[in-house]
């Protein structure tokens, strides 16, 4: 920490540009928002603007020594666009002076381009990522939405997978996911390798890992929060894309001018059609540790869909309206055949995620509004193993998971002044969630079947200040009831930013959460083993509301091209539960109540000049879980436990062409050791004792735009990424699982990284 604190007061001292310098810039036949970029990253300033006002403008001046203020009269007479300057930092670009500004609407940006372009971090701490104006990130053609969340600092994904990522220790199943107001469950195409949402459609994405808004309730961990697309552009516009899993196609249709449009998105896997060397490794990983991998006489039918519709309407300047709905789904059907017995083992899997959401938004006046949303979430997992003999069936076992779930909420803004605003709130949810766990042609119950519902009424407050000084307070309450549980829980949550120099300030919140919906490991019924988990509701017993008190502190420094982020932060988490079955003891299936704290740091430095973008990221963590009636009642490192983790990026832009190059370096994984015994697998070194070895490998990507033609909008993209690059083996999982019978022996199976991976992409716009 001593070498850090010396790194930091050296850093303190790097020269920085102001706003009133003059720097050489100029632009030939760019587009405006491409002008605006370039003027961001020259003057350390922030653009806001509407799409429509900017998108069809191109712009050309010649290269000279400029102001900013030169720079920016310069484009008012070239564009017949004004413009407003607030707090000597943020710029409103719009057709007429005369409009009326809040300042209260803009979200305080304290470091922009936090990794790349395309990603901020606000005031409150959370994060704003904007894909279409996201620039490379290493092994990335395109700017996924969750892949790209897991470069940020203190997000690390031991598994590899999209959705299956941990955020400051905290599990997979502790991320709230919503699109356009839905809550998803989907975790994610081929099996969590692939993001389930397409990355050309959002529009904008919310990362929270701290001092969540009290409007954000459910889950313990973290929100990510995306909208689509809510601008109502009067000409249409359309894209398509290639890449190496699937083909994708967009739409954007105006219906009234000025008033109303609806989009729409499809994209599909033709892997099941043409399997691609990107493919390959994927699959390889995929059902590495699975039947699948090593049976002959196979047939493999694997298949993803997603889509996605919005219609936005605005009828006056007061109202705006919007209408979502989006699928998910996956499918496999796999089938093994064996000659000698005449018998055929049929795997069939699916996972679905229909999503329908609505929402109203009134600006009565200039100081209140009213945000009223309603949606509605339909999520299925079915599983299922038959076996046949002489092509008749002799048992299925099937594992089925649904959720249904569907609320309302409707929230008040008033901003009384400059300085203070309020909000309150008021949501309803209802959650019916059921698994079943079915056996032989009948389908008796063989395991466990459960099926409950809870209703939950959440009032909440905020207030927000911000002095002259730039002291930056936000306290907020939400109040909680969950109906069937007969259970009442507070969530206080606080934001604190400090300005304690010119360029530096400091950061504290705090937050308590509170979560009835979990997944639980279910790894000894499956041989098949590609969705071992299923969720469940507490049930105020056995499965308790589990709770979460976070607390964290730390300091920003930014100034012109470099910034430092540095966060501690301690966790703890009552009434975490865990199933025995399938984890150490097969022939016991109760439910073991516990707990988690978890202490880390997390570190962030980015530096940027001309043409190059660099940063470094660092991250500590210690987890720790107990449980009454497991490993004698002793602590054991959780499972979510990464202890230190690095990664570091370079990426460099020249006209069209974008690079970028990552590596990253983490400890392993805790497992638990096991030793062979006269009965099998023994478990006698306690739980997690051991840890797998040094993770790392490094990833490439590498972006080329270009125009079709001089005369049209025709637009067009190529990229290549290389995950993996020098081949690393790298081991992510250490496992016992047994297969569709209790009487079955446990086994061990290791599952690896992706090898190398090479990916490619083509796009189109007009």
């Amino acid at each position: 920490m001593r070498l850090i604190y010396i790194f930091v007061l050296m850093l303190l001292s790097l020269p920085a540009f102001s706003q009133e310098e003059a720097f050489y810039i100029g632009f030939e036949d760019e587009s405006l928002a491409d002008a605006f970029s370039k003027i961001e990253d020259t003057y350390n300033v922030l653009f806001s603007y509407k799409d429509t006002d900017v998108n069809a403008k191109q712009i050309s001046l010649i290269k000279d020594e400029r102001t900013l203020l030169d720079v920016l009269d310069a484009i008012k007479l070239l564009t017949n666009l004004d413009y407003n300057i607030l707090d000597n930092r943020y710029i409103i670009i719009n057709e007429s002076s005369d409009k009326p500004i809040d300042l209260n609407k803009l979200e305080e940006v304290i470091v922009k381009s936090y990794l790349t372009k395309g990603i901020e971090k606000n005031k409150d701490g959370s994060y704003k990522l904007y894909p279409s104006k996201l620039a490379i990130l290493p092994g990335l053609t395109e700017p996924d939405v969750l892949e790209s969340i897991q470069l940020l600092p203190g997000v690390i994904s031991p598994n590899e997978t999209a959705t299956g990522f941990f955020v400051r220790g905290g599990a997979s199943d502790q991320h709230r996911l919503i699109w356009d107001g839905i809550n998803l469950y989907h975790k994610g195409h081929l099996f969590g390798m692939i993001s389930p949402l397409n990355p050309n459609v959002t529009s904008e994405i919310k990362f929270i890992n701290k001092g969540a808004h009290v409007r954000y309730g459910e889950r313990l961990s973290s929100v990510i929060d995306m909208s689509s697309n809510t601008e109502i552009s009067n000409q249409l516009k359309a894209e398509m894309g290639l890449n190496g899993f699937n083909a994708d196609a967009l739409i954007d249709i105006p219906i009234i001018e000025d008033k109303m449009n609806i989009q729409a998105s499809l994209r599909r896997s033709y892997v099941d059609v043409l399997e691609t060397f990107a493919f390959t490794p994927l699959a390889n990983k995929v059902f590495e540790s699975t039947k699948i991998n090593d049976a002959e006489n196979t047939n493999n039918e694997f298949s993803f869909l997603d889509y996605n519709i919005k219609l936005n309407y605005k009828p006056n300047d007061k109202n705006s309206l919007y209408a979502s709905f989006i699928s998910i789904d996956n499918q496999l059907d796999y089938i093994q055949n064996d000659s000698e017995t005449s018998s055929a083992f049929n795997d069939k899997l699916r996972t679905s995620n229909l999503g329908y959401g609505f929402g109203w938004m009134l600006d009565w006046t200039d100081k209140i509004s009213l945000n009223t949303t309603a949606f509605f979430s339909d999520y299925k997992l079915n599983y299922n193993f038959i076996t046949s003999e002489n092509n008749e069936q002799v048992s299925n076992f099937e594992k089925r998971n649904t959720i249904f779930d569907s609320g309302i909420a409707t929230e008040l803004n008033i901003n009384t002044s400059k300085t203070s605003n309020y909000t309150l709130g008021y949501q309803y949810a209802l959650k019916d969630v059921a698994y079943a766990f079915l056996n032989t042609t009948d389908l008796s119950f063989v395991l466990d079947t459960e099926d409950s519902t809870v209703q939950t009424h959440s009032l909440y407050g905020n207030y927000n200040y911000k002095s002259k000084k730039g002291l930056d307070v936000s306290f907020g309450l939400r109040g909680t009831y969950f109906k069937e549980l007969d259970a009442v829980r507070l969530e206080p949550r606080l934001v604190v930013l400090l300005p304690v120099a010119k360029y530096l300030k400091f950061q504290l919140t705090g937050e308590i959460k509170n979560q009835i919906i979990s997944e639980l490991d279910e790894t000894i019924l499956s041989s098949l083993s590609l969705e071992n988990r299923v969720w469940r509701l507490a049930d105020g017993d056995e499965f308790p509301i589990i709770n979460s008190q976070q607390v964290s502190t730390g300091f920003i420094y930014s100034k012109s091209s470099f910034s430092i982020d540095v966060d501690t932060y301690y966790k703890k988490l009552s009434n975490i539960t865990a199933l025995s079955l399938g984890f150490l003891n097969p022939n016991n299936n109760t439910f073991n109540i516990g707990e988690q704290t978890i202490f880390g740091a997390d570190v962030f430095m980015k530096k940027q000049f001309k043409s190059f973008n660099t940063w470094l990221s660092y991250a500590i963590n210690s987890a720790k879980s107990n449980f009454s009636n497991l490993n004698n009642s002793q602590d054991f490192t959780s499972k979510s436990n990464i202890t230190h983790a690095v990664s570091t990026a370079l990426s460099y832009k020249l006209d069209n062409f974008q690079f970028a190059l990552g590596w990253k370096w983490q400890t392993g994984k805790p497992y638990t050791i096991a030793e062979e015994g006269d009965d099998g697998l023994e478990f006698n070194n306690g739980i997690n004792t051991g840890q797998l070895p040094i993770y790392h490998r490094l990833d490439f990507s590498s972006t080329y735009n270009f125009k079709m033609s001089k005369t049209n909008k025709l637009r067009g993209k190529v990229g290549l990424s290389i995950r993996n690059i020098y081949n690393r083996q790298n081991v992510i999982t250490r496992e016992y699982r047994g297969n569709n019978s209790l009487s079955d022996p446990i086994e061990l199976r290791e599952t690896f990284s992706i090898g190398f991976t090479p990916n490619i992409m083509f796009r189109l716009y007009w």
